[in-house]
């Protein structure tokens, strides 16, 4: 019995460790105007995650609030071309979004279903999971195959909060190294700094 309740408590320490190896396996990137950019390999794909973080000078509800206004997000999430609202449910919603794509890469569109869950502690986390089917493809479009990811809020004070915004992103398609590399360092750094300049 004894060794049975240490095999239990190896295991757990095991699962503990491969879980936080996994999470530790973020490289920076980039590191600029208060933002820090890290990636990670993804197990099967050959695109990297990308996690952003900052602190930006504003309180929380200020931030949700520009979150939320879904079609005037488009102006600070990189390359967004157009953004709107399909469906709010309870504590979800959809989004259908068109992107820019560099020649000679066709532009992309991406449906995501959005989870927003709020802590006890007021901290806010948005679930980000792409839906590729929930509406037929557009004509001139590559609908995004997969998206899993997340933002957090979390308050730092009154008048401060700290944002990560963590994603992988399958594109569909074919999309050169050279673009995908490029757009993990993008994505989150344009995306954040834009969203700082506006929320301070």
């Amino acid at each position: 019995m004894g060794s049975l309740k240490q095999m239990t408590v190896v295991c757990g320490f095991t699962v503990l460790f491969a879980a936080s190896a996994q999470a530790e396996d973020w490289q920076v990137a980039k590191d600029e105007e208060g933002i820090k950019v890290s990636l990670s390999e993804v197990a099967g794909s050959k695109y990297k995650a990308y996690r952003g973080v900052t602190v930006i000078k504003a309180p929380l509800a200020k931030v949700q609030a520009l979150q939320d206004d879904v079609a005037g997000a488009c102006q600070w999430i990189h390359e967004c071309k157009s953004q709107k609202l399909l469906k709010h449910e309870g504590d979800k919603s959809w989004t259908y979004t068109q992107f820019n794509a560099p020649f000679p890469v066709t532009d992309r569109d991406s449906i995501l279903e959005i989870t927003t869950i709020k802590e006890a502690d007021g901290s806010l986390t948005r679930k980000l999971l792409e839906v590729p089917t929930y509406l037929p493809e557009e004509k001139g479009y590559v609908r995004v195959a997969q998206v899993e990811g997340f933002w957090k809020l979390v308050p730092k004070g009154a008048d401060q909060t700290e944002v990560t915004y963590q994603v992988h992103t399958e594109p569909g398609g074919s999309v050169p190294s050279w673009l995908a590399n490029k757009f993990v360092v993008d994505a989150p750094f344009n995306t954040l700094k834009a969203l700082k300049a506006r929320a301070e």
